[in-house]
């Protein structure tokens, strides 16, 4: 966004949108003349159910990691799920609340509408829809990504070049959507919760034709609310639809369109300044807030999406996926720096800028998978080959009087003149570009012993200039992927694996060449154990991570930065365990350790927390059926960052949340979430702690919600 360091929308449909949202508006029997004989697409049957009916905190297998179709135990990487059961019962409704309940991804929130994502020390800049990636261009996300459309969110701990190409080695997150089904089936749910926030979600799946070969759902979402902080509220509406067709009884085509509106109301563009002029902190309340009156976000997201597979009669399968992606930003913001007098308050000046970005992204995934007969075992092959492409555009208009001084931010009611955005332009206009071919297979050499292994090639290559700096790269490699898989009972496996994944930089050094690309390796040893016929998954690795190279300023020439490369390294353990421990209670649990030191052994991304703990439980009351009690718990270490000689320190703290539901019918449901049970007051991130501001996370809250099921 602007290079500065640091709703209600009308909802106009495409004409995919359209089309799909018709098919929801016939009844079956009005297609009858042209539906297909009943069939069946075996294709489907390996793949995993969806989570959203089975009430489960766990999957048994995954794709995420190498394509394979393998169970979480057969997966020699530690991986995360957080199912829709979860997110339904303690009202996870957003993206980010989502992966805030991960085991290992840590939500740096650093503006009200800006998130970035990190895993075991690392930016997490890889991400996937249904398994195919989702390139965010600046590894950020921009607003509010509502979870209503997700089955579940998966995360892939290390280095993943197989799968996504370029990155880097912390962590791919995988976001599975919700997909039709034959039989009808349909929820709304209504909650109202603190700060006068409302939120109403629907969604209806059913069989589009008798015969159930054509098949639709549609997930629609509403939510308006204010903030605690000053003056901010948001807006958002999500809409959802998707249409699978048996082409045959062998071939499926499914085409979907999803898109959400958010407009933010006065957010946050930067942050509280957090020291004095003196160099002690800042203490301001929570609800302060640097915004102006008028500031606005808007944000729009789109994406279209047509998949075809095919299943041989060898049970080998065929899948085609195309992808476009449309995400556009306006916001009006206003940007405060400097640090304020101790005594008077004042000395906080004015950045009004406004910005516009769009970025469109195409991108086209073929894939062969299936079984062989080898040796008297069974083995997996899968071979794939991917091409995208992203544009970016944007422009700020920088306002009339940056410099100019601000009352005092603790009792400012964010009463600023609009000015004229005219004092000055910039922005960004280029391309990214990527291609690349992969292959993974499973070999099963002897009984309770699996290897694993995969290659892929990329090319990957981007040019145009942001903000007077050219972002021209080119760069090509090939990431292998090892893994192996031993088997020591029934339940439990011993692995290990080694990955690599790399990511092109435009970054000049002092001499003017263009940096050599991030490389990024992971290696991690561990046990893994399924229980209770599959129901409960545990993990225990201990992990190595290295990246190298990444692009630091490092001094100037001139006016003109130029940029070293950085080295780090990542140490630790992780433990998971997910899944139902008894009939009655569900528990998601992980814990993360980690030392992060660059290669002269000094401590580095300090704001990164060395302990991450994590845990949700939800218990069936015994002598009361109908009642589902629970809590969650978010704990993490003490991080710091330096700006300058000041020290900017945010104490370990712990967050807990409690949840309840009772089922008044069968199809009827009240349900209650409170969030930080202690209200805490705590810094919502240090990401960004170097430039010397931060925010604080929101009070105690809670919410109530009414349900109905068919």
């Amino acid at each position: 966004m602007h290079r500065h360091p640091a709703a209600t929308a009308a909802f106009v449909r495409s004409p995919l949108a359209c089309a799909l949202l018709a098919l929801f508006a016939l009844p079956a029997s009005a297609a009858e003349d042209v539906t297909l004989a009943p069939v069946k697409v075996a294709a489907q049957a390996d793949q995993e159910p969806p989570s959203e009916r089975s009430g489960a905190y766990t999957v048994r297998r995954s794709r995420s990691a190498t394509g394979l179709n393998l169970s979480l135990r057969e997966t020699p990487q530690t991986v995360s799920v957080v199912t829709r059961a979860q997110m339904d019962d303690f009202r996870l409704d957003s993206v980010n609340d989502a992966l805030s309940a991960s085991s290992g991804v840590m939500v740096e929130k650093i503006e009200t509408n800006r998130t970035y994502y990190t895993a075991r020390g690392f930016d997490i800049t890889s991400f996937q829809a249904d398994g195919i990636g989702m390139p965010f261009i600046y590894g950020n996300v921009y607003g509010d990504m509502d979870s209503a459309i997700y089955d579940r969110v998966e995360a892939v701990y290390g280095a993943n070049g197989l799968m996504t190409s370029t990155g880097y080695p912390a962590a791919t997150i995988n976001f599975v959507r919700k997909r039709p089904t034959v039989d009808l089936q349909a929820r709304v749910t209504g909650s109202l919760g603190s700060w006068n926030t409302y939120r109403l979600d629907a969604d209806v799946s059913r069989a589009l034709v008798e015969s159930g070969a054509i098949r639709g759902r549609l997930v629609v979402a509403r939510e308006d609310g204010d903030s605690y902080l000053d003056r901010y509220g948001q807006a958002k509406m999500v809409f959802y639809a998707i249409v699978e067709a048996d082409l045959g009884p062998a071939t499926q085509l499914t085409i979907g369109h999803n898109q959400q509106h958010n407009k933010a109301r006065s957010p946050i563009w930067g942050a509280l300044p957090m020291f004095y002029t003196d160099g002690t902190r800042t203490h301001y309340d929570r609800s302060t807030s640097p915004a102006a009156d008028w500031a606005y976000w808007d944000s729009t997201f789109q994406t279209s999406f047509a998949e075809l597979t095919h299943e041989f009669d060898n049970h080998w399968q065929a899948r085609a996926v195309l992808t476009r992606n449309d995400n556009s930003n306006d916001s009006a913001l206003l940007y405060v720096y400097d640090r304020p007098d101790k005594a008077t308050g004042l000395g906080v000046l004015a950045y009004p800028s406004r910005y516009d970005a769009n970025n469109r992204q195409t991108q086209a995934d073929v894939q062969l998978s299936g079984p062989f007969r080898l040796w008297g075992q069974e083995h997996e092959f899968t071979l794939g080959a991917n091409w995208s492409k992203s544009e970016l555009t944007d422009i700020s208009h920088y306002g009339r009087g940056i410099g100019s001084a601000l009352p005092p931010l603790d009792n400012w009611d964010g009463s600023y003149p609009m000015p004229l955005f005219d004092a000055a332009v910039d922005g960004s206009a280029f391309s990214y570009r990527q291609r690349s071919v992969y292959a993974a297979a499973r070999i099963n050499p002897a009984d309770g012993l699996k290897l694993i292994g995969g290659t892929r090639a990329t090319r990957a290559d981007s040019d145009g200039t942001s903000y007077g700096v050219a972002q021209n790269s080119k760069a090509s490699d090939v990431t292998p992927y090892f893994g192996v898989v031993y088997d020591l009972s029934p339940n439990l496996s011993a692995y290990a694996s080694h990955a690599d994944i790399f990511t092109p930089q435009y970054q000049l050094d002092a001499s003017g060449n263009v940096l050599k690309p991030v490389e990024g390796r992971s290696s991690e040893v561990g046990l893994k154990g399924e229980f209770f016929q599959r129901r409960l998954n545990a993990s225990l690795a201990v992990f190595r991570t290295v990246q190298d190279n990444l692009a630091e300023i490092a001094g100037y020439n001139g006016t003109k930065a130029y940029y070293a490369g950085i080295d780090a390294r990542s140490r630790g353990f992780q433990f998971d365990m997910t899944g139902q421990i008894t009939p009655r209670l569900e528990a998601n649990l992980g814990y993360t350790q980690l030392s992060l030191h660059d290669n002269h052994g000094q401590d580095v991304r300090t704001y990164t927390p060395r302990r991450l703990l994590r845990l949700a439980a939800t218990y069936r009351l015994p002598f009361i059926d109908k009642l589902k009690i629970g809590a969650n718990l978010s704990h993490q270490g003490d991080v710091y960052a330096m700006d300058g000689s000041d020290e900017l320190r945010q104490k370990a703290y712990t967050l807990i949340g409690l949840m309840a539901r009772y089922d008044i019918s069968k199809q009827l449901s009240v349900s209650a979430t409170l969030r930080n049970l202690t209200d805490e007051k705590y810094l919502s991130s240090l990401y960004w702690g170097s430039y010397g501001q931060g925010y604080y996370g929101a009070p105690r809250n809670g919410s109530v919600a009414l349900t109905w099921t068919y």
